[in-house]
């Protein structure tokens, strides 16, 4: 166990955990754990910490309790996608430095390094949504005809969601043009009478859209008490669920496929 050299103050250590809850909330998060990293950090410094999260910002008071200093700090939640392995990290960070691992330097230094850090392969993210998906048409009852339509769907449309994110085009938007892509791929399993199962090929070709992560989130923020980021949180799937929607009905209208 490394023995801590380094001791921040009030204004040092506000501003690095402000910028650190902005990641982990951008990083799909939810209040309850960004409370407790926080916290466990702020004790471990010696100093209470007093947060005020919302949807789009995050208010950090931090103040010493032997000198009395305080600081504050008013941050914008980051732009970020979901990511476990980040969300990972950070937590195991919070408790190196909680338990004299690394001091405030080497922390904002690995804090650097978690940041700036690859994602994860996105070709085999790629491939590896599609066979989810794939295996949801099984799981659904669709044959293996849809299986392999749905894989294709979802190859297509995870692809062009990828490259539409890269560009940074609003969310919305690629919600509505991949789950339209998706659709009118997943269609052709009825349209060309290759299979059996065509309406679950096309009910399952845009599950990877699904915003699961923030209906989760939103009931936990909820379940905690934090009742305008889980509305936030809740809101925003919403949105998201019927753009996808939205490029649902529009592929399946121009493939003519009856809804009903």
């Amino acid at each position: 166990m490394t023995t801590t050299t380094s001791d921040p103050t009030p204004r040092q250590l506000c501003d690095f955990l402000a910028e650190y809850a902005s990641c982990l909330f951008g990083s799909g998060a939810t209040c309850i754990r960004l409370e407790k990293n926080v916290t466990r950090m702020a004790e471990r410094a010696g100093m209470a910490v007093q947060l005020s999260i919302l949807p789009r910002h995050i208010h950090v008071s931090v103040r010493d309790r032997a000198a009395g200093d305080c600081a504050t700090q008013l941050v914008t939640t980051a732009e970020r996608p979901v990511s476990f392995d980040i969300n990972t990290r950070l937590s195991r960070l919070s408790w190196d430095y909680a338990d004299g691992k690394i001091d405030f330097v080497g922390m904002m230094g690995r804090f650097r390094e978690i940041v700036a850090s690859p994602g994860s392969n996105p070709w085999a993210v790629l491939v590896l949504a599609s066979l989810a998906n794939a295996a949801f048409c099984r799981l659904f009852g669709g044959d293996f005809v849809a299986m392999a339509v749905v894989f294709v769907a979802t190859l297509a449309g995870f692809s062009l969601k990828q490259t539409m994110a890269e560009r940074h085009i609003d969310v919305r938007l690629i919600f509505v043009v991949c789950s339209f892509v998706s659709a009118v791929l997943a269609a052709s399993d009825g349209l060309f009478s290759l299979g059996s199962t065509p309406d679950i090929a096309l009910g399952t070709s845009i599950l990877y859209l699904v915003p699961g992560i923030p209906f989760i989130n939103s009931f936990s923020d909820m379940l905690d008490r934090h009742y305008i980021c889980a509305f936030g949180r809740m809101m925003n799937a919403v949105v998201l669920t019927a753009c996808l929607s939205i490029g649902l009905c529009c592929g399946m209208m121009l493939m003519k496929v009856g809804m009903f």
